[in-house]
């Protein structure tokens, strides 16, 4: 049975993840840019334009499972963060309560995961498992 590279998996997940943000985020400027009245969208914008490169990063070069599940919740957190102020924008109602501060908390945690990957990091240790 052929050995799954899981890392490899969610760090071509996160690639895949990155180029939805970063189209995302480009039509959301572009909204925002139309509009008077689009404080929302263009905090999406901004929000997926900023992290759309570290998903890259991270799905390029992230070495072991903190950097991988770090980017991994950068990317649900985005998701939901922006998510939420899309449905207020054009429904007038989010997600579900609470469901900005979740996403923005999981940016945050998501940060300090790096932070932790690297405190852990030497440039000879093996991450990969």
């Amino acid at each position: 049975m052929p050995q799954v590279d899981k890392l490899g998996t969610l760090r071509r997940v996160l690639l895949g993840i990155a180029g939805l943000l970063g189209a995302i985020g480009v039509a959301a400027a572009a909204r925002a840019s139309h509009s008077s009245d689009s404080r929302n969208i263009a905090a999406i914008a901004t929000i997926f334009l900023a992290h759309a490169p570290v998903l890259v990063a991270l799905g390029l070069a992230a070495r072991g499972r903190v950097m991988v599940w770090s980017g991994i919740a950068l990317a649900f957190g985005t998701i939901l963060f922006g998510l939420d102020l899309a449905l207020r924008e054009q429904l007038g109602q989010g997600a579900f309560p609470g469901a900005a501060p979740l996403g923005g908390g999981l940016m945050i945690l998501a940060w300090l995961g790096l932070v932790v990957a690297a405190v852990l990091w030497r440039p000879n240790t093996d991450f990969t498992k």
